[in-house]
């Protein structure tokens, strides 16, 4: 059986999806809403809703690539200033000389090479977010002016005189917790503790398995729509292969990988032997030695039953939903694969046939 891709889709490159609106209402009106097909996203996604009407401080804590820009973006149309400007701004890819100015702006003759005014991106987000993606990299210098700026809304562009006011909401996100920088001295406890607001945790990839089938369909049509080529469909080999992954590189790395196979299986199936040597090299490991997969990492002192039930359920996904083959994988006899999956202790969506 083969997997196809959905048919067109109004999406993001990070995955979330875009909701339609009629071509009547404004940009501002269109909502970005996140892949939420995992129980961790769905949470998520609650929460995200009850906090972005508020005007509370969130941050956003994650590995790189899990799209948090994406849902920073999705709190800000959901809240009441969906009608100002979403601001981002990197913080690990400015260099820390132009920093102070990429922030607050400069006036005329600041410095050299500053030959007018420039406005920065606090004033440009006036009305709307501003967010500060990777926050934990910003020089302690500016720290403490984006500090002053916090408790008073308040600021002075480089080489200037006079304070401007902005009413802007921040939101920021991280790769981690930033305790340990306060500790080293690499981050001022008393932003910290301004910025962190409400910290939502962004789940890994591989922590939200039940999302990377919907991303392959939504990143397989979206990319073959802008490259212009046919989509591919997936054996189910190859899918298997894509939900046993670990995503080191989490959606981000999904991505590319679907790139690739829209660009080199125009129209055809793509199928394990396809896939970035990497990936091919860390399943085929799987298969080999299902010990060594993630799915059968389980904690000892959960109930039996319990520890029973994930061992059937990653045979599944290795053997691609065949319950004959994950029998034999295990050594057990079809017969117990199928009073499990009758029972409904083993997900339906992990068997296919027998």
């Amino acid at each position: 059986m083969l997997f196809a891709p959905l048919s067109g889709s109004n999406r993001t490159g990070n995955g979330a999806r875009v909701r339609a609106v009629p071509r009547t209402k404004r940009a501002a009106d269109v909502v970005f809403e996140p892949i939420t097909e995992s129980a961790a996203m769905r949470e998520l996604n609650r929460v995200l809703r009850a906090v972005a009407p508020k005007e509370v401080v969130v941050s956003f804590i994650g590995e790189s690539g899990t799209g948090k820009d994406v849902l920073a973006r999705r709190l800000h149309e959901l809240s009441h200033r969906r009608s100002g400007p979403f601001v981002p701004i990197n913080c690990a890819a400015i260099p820390e000389a132009l920093f102070e100015s990429e922030l607050f702006g400069h006036e005329r003759g600041a410095f050299t090479g500053a030959s007018e005014r420039a406005r920065g991106k606090i004033e440009v987000a006036r009305g709307g977010t501003l967010f500060l993606d990777e926050v934990g990299e910003m020089p302690l210098g500016v720290q403490a002016k984006l500090l002053r700026f916090l408790e008073n809304r308040k600021f002075m562009r480089v080489g200037g005189t006079t304070k401007i006011s902005v009413d802007a909401r921040v939101v920021c996100a991280t790769l981690r917790p930033l305790e340990d920088d306060i500790r080293a001295g690499r981050f001022r406890g008393d932003l910290f503790y301004r910025l962190q607001g409400i910290p939502l945790m962004v789940p890994p990839l591989r922590e939200r398995r039940a999302d990377i089938g919907p991303l392959v369909r939504q990143f397989t049509a979206e990319l073959s729509a802008r490259h212009e080529t046919k989509p591919p469909t997936y054996a189910r080999s190859a899918m298997s292969a894509l939900m046993a992954y670990s995503w080191p590189g989490n959606i981000r790395e999904l991505r590319n990988v679907v790139e690739l196979l829209c660009l080199l299986r125009e129209g055809k199936v793509a199928r394990v032997q396809d896939l970035p040597e990497a990936l091919r090299r860390e399943t085929t490991v799987a298969r080999e030695d299902p010990t060594a997969s993630e799915e059968l990492r389980v904690r000892l002192d959960q109930p039996l039953e319990k520890i029973v039930t994930t061992v059937l359920e990653t045979a599944l996904l290795l053997e691609g939903g065949n319950r004959s083959r994950a029998a034999r994988r295990l050594g057990v006899s079809l017969r117990t694969m199928q009073r499990y999956v009758a029972r409904g202790r083993v997900q339906s969506k992990a068997v296919t046939r027998r």
